[in-house]
């Protein structure tokens, strides 16, 4: 039974799930704007959220951990220095998604997923 289980499977096992996620978050991170289904949007913005948080920091150990975290260098690169100062002065809330409507094949439902 999954009482209480907040985490979404996706439709996928563990690892892959893991690395289509943060996979997803690279790619919000370098391109700004991202469309994916709503399920895996609502469940990479917490990701998002929390790598931008660390970023914040700005230090050594910040970038140690977002090495683990995000695959591509250039999202790495990027999260530090222009979106560790963009959102300095922000608490939370760094990201916005906007319903499109279904997509024509399976009738899933489409968003994009922006950073604000």
């Amino acid at each position: 039974m999954r009482h209480q289980k907040k985490a979404k499977k996706l439709d996928r096992k563990k690892e892959p799930r893991e690395l289509m996620l943060r996979n997803l978050a690279s790619s919000i991170i370098i391109y700004e704007k991202v469309k994916t289904t709503e399920a895996k949007a609502k469940v990479v913005r917490s990701m998002v959220e929390k790598v931008i948080t660390v970023a914040k920091k700005g230090d050594l150990t910040a970038r140690r951990k977002l090495i683990q975290i995000l695959p591509q260098k250039m999202a790495v690169k990027k999260t530090m220095e222009v979106l560790g100062t963009r959102y300095k002065e922000r608490s939370g809330g760094y990201t916005r998604i906007i319903k499109l409507g279904a997509r024509k094949g399976d009738g899933a439902k489409i968003v994009q997923i922006e950073l604000v």
